[in-house]
């Protein structure tokens, strides 16, 4: 199928059915020994890969052969994989983020999808995430808006800094250590950590979280489908390790870089400050 036809499938109705066979394929892992299982290998993005990973991911993947849509998949397990022929379209697809949670049963574990016309974040077109847990979605279509559970996302911007909550990625102990007075200095009310940067972004465009700040590299699967989330409500972000100067960072498996989202402008100016001061 050519990129244009690719792209105008309808990405929200196969997101809804991907999800549903995820939630299908953690629902054989009832017990904690079998979620705590590992596959005996590192997937492509770097992570130890376990057994309700790869369960899930199988589940989209078959989920997409019967899409049948030609694409290339950018996955955090199994890496590039071409569907139906393949094509120009990427769709770049982290099956669990969040796993930690998943494994302990903990809430804030979701599925994040985005469809790319190009090899950057600027080229995505289409992402959505939803968190298993909750069954809340939330999900946008480039240049058309952002939504959660039908109802459109718009962050209004007034001008003012009210930080109230600040999500933070990620939460290991010496890593929020050693930058608490970088994250003092914001004045935020509070911190909130959820484990899942899909679902931080989405808070952000929720307007639940003021901001987000990752104090670690996330990787193009954690952030692809949540950073457009975020723009599309109204939002900003920025990545600070790939620069600050309207440079959109690759969607490859090797893509590593810090990333800040607000519902403002001057929140991102200030978190862009803050940034600059974070130790890894």
């Amino acid at each position: 199928m050519p990129a244009a036809g690719a792209l105008e499938a309808d990405w929200l109705a196969f997101s809804r059915r991907a999800t549903e066979a995820g939630r299908v394929a953690l629902a054989r892992f009832p017990d904690a020994a079998e979620r705590f299982r590992r596959e005996g290998s590192r997937g492509k993005g770097g992570d130890m890969t376990l057994a309700i990973d790869a369960a899930v991911e199988e589940a989209i993947l078959s989920e997409l052969e019967r899409f049948g849509v030609g694409v290339c998949v950018l996955s955090e397990e199994r890496g590039v994989v071409e569907v139906a022929g393949g094509g120009p379209v990427q769709v770049v697809i982290d099956p669990i983020d969040g796993s930690l949670n998943a494994k302990r049963r903990l809430p804030g574990y979701s599925i994040s999808i985005a469809v790319a016309d190009g090899d950057d974040m600027s080229s995505v077109q289409f992402g959505y995430i939803a968190d298993f847990a909750t069954g809340e979605e939330w999900w946008a279509r480039h240049g058309e808006g952002a939504w959660c559970g039908g109802e459109p996302l718009r962050l209004g911007s007034d001008g003012e800094i009210r930080l109230e909550i600040l999500g933070v990625e990620s939460a290991h102990p010496r890593l929020v250590a050693a930058n608490a007075e970088a994250l003092a200095d914001t004045e935020a009310g509070r911190l909130r950590m959820l484990g899942s940067a899909a679902l931080s972004l989405c808070y952000v465009a929720s307007a639940r979280f003021d901001g987000l700040i990752s104090l670690r590299p996330l990787r193009s699967v954690d952030i692809a489908a949540g950073q457009l989330i975020v723009r599309e409500a109204g939002g900003h972000v920025a990545f600070p390790d790939a620069g600050y100067d309207g440079v959109a960072p690759g969607l490859g498996l090797d893509m590593r870089s810090r990333m800040l989202a607000a519902g403002s402008e001057p929140i991102l100016e200030l978190l862009v400050e803050t940034a600059d001061k974070v130790r890894p």
